[in-house]
Order: structure tokens, then sequence, then C-alpha cells
């Protein structure tokens, strides 16, 4: 299954490229797309976009504090919400609390970054899935394996926010 990882800037992408990697490891059988990565060189790369976007059945939207009102990541939302029977879409929130969020983003069930709650959305995709989900039990063992791992590799991402108010408040 094919799963679509929507980004806005620097730290969105970061989170992007992590999920990318850490994803397939807990669920074999999903495909994940970043744009970054996945798009072939001399390629479209609005069409290929728009390819991915129609076939993907989930979203993923990499949610910062920088890019809350990004254009781009509202589009996106859009464009994988489309099918409310076919698709699924996710805010992924990092670093922000879910009463930061506002706008169209507000419709769908959002993601913190908290052991418990990636695994609800690590079920919700093992759902969507269909005959390709794995056991329920098999999940849970995978996701204890692997989410050490994506606790450690979001938490080498730099945040910004706080440098920059380290900044002020030494100055």
């Amino acid at each position: 299954m094919k799963v679509f990882i929507s980004w806005s800037g620097e730290e969105s992408h970061k989170v992007a490229l992590v999920l990318r990697e850490w994803l397939p490891s807990v669920l074999h059988s999903i495909v994940p797309y970043v744009s970054s990565e996945d798009i072939d060189k001399g390629t479209r790369w609005a069409s290929d976009i728009a390819g991915e976007l129609d076939e993907s059945s989930f979203g993923i939207l990499c949610v910062t504090k920088a890019n809350l009102g990004a254009p781009w990541l509202n589009f996106e939302a859009g464009a994988l919400g489309k099918s409310v029977d076919k698709s699924r879409v996710c805010p992924v929130l990092f670093r922000i609390k879910r009463s930061e969020i506002s706008g169209p983003m507000l419709q769908f069930q959002s993601t913190v970054i908290e052991k418990e709650d990636v695994y609800k959305l690590l079920k919700s995709i093992n759902d969507a899935c269909g005959t390709d989900s794995i056991d329920e039990s098999r999940l849970e063992k995978g996701f204890d394996v692997w989410w050490p791992f994506l606790e450690q590799d979001l938490g080498k991402i730099p945040n910004n926010m706080l440098l920059s108010a380290d900044l002020i408040f030494s100055i």
C-alpha cells in the first residue's frame, strides 16, 4: 500500500525522511513516498506528485510550528482526503500540541509523537493495508522493537524554535 508523506519546510522534511525510513521496518507491505527522495531526475515533479496523491491510500502530514499555515501542506491534505471512502489522512504533530492546529487540518484525526499515539497510527495504517495487513500481535511486537529507533532519530532533529528563543534570552 502506498503512503504519501507530506512535508513543508526544513524541520518537517526531516520528520518526513525519518518516517519514510522507519515505517516499512514495522509494516513491510507499505511503500512510503516523500517527494524529495522519490521523484526521479528529469521527471515532471507536479505530475509525479499528482499521480502519487491519486494512488495513495494513506497520507501523513508532517506538521510543525513553522508550517502550520503552509498552503502546500493544506493542498496535499485536500488532495489526499478527496475520497472519504478510499483514503485516510493523518497529521503527525511534531513538537506542537493539538490545540495549535486550526483550519482544514482539524477535520482529520491527528497523531502526536508519543508511543501510544504513534502505535494507534500504525494500527490504522495496518488496517488500511487490507489483505496485506499483519496480525495485531506481530504489529505490536514489531512496533516495540522499532519504537526506540524512531524516538532516537526524531530526537536528533534540531529544535530550531528553542535555539531561537535561547539566542534572544542570551542577548
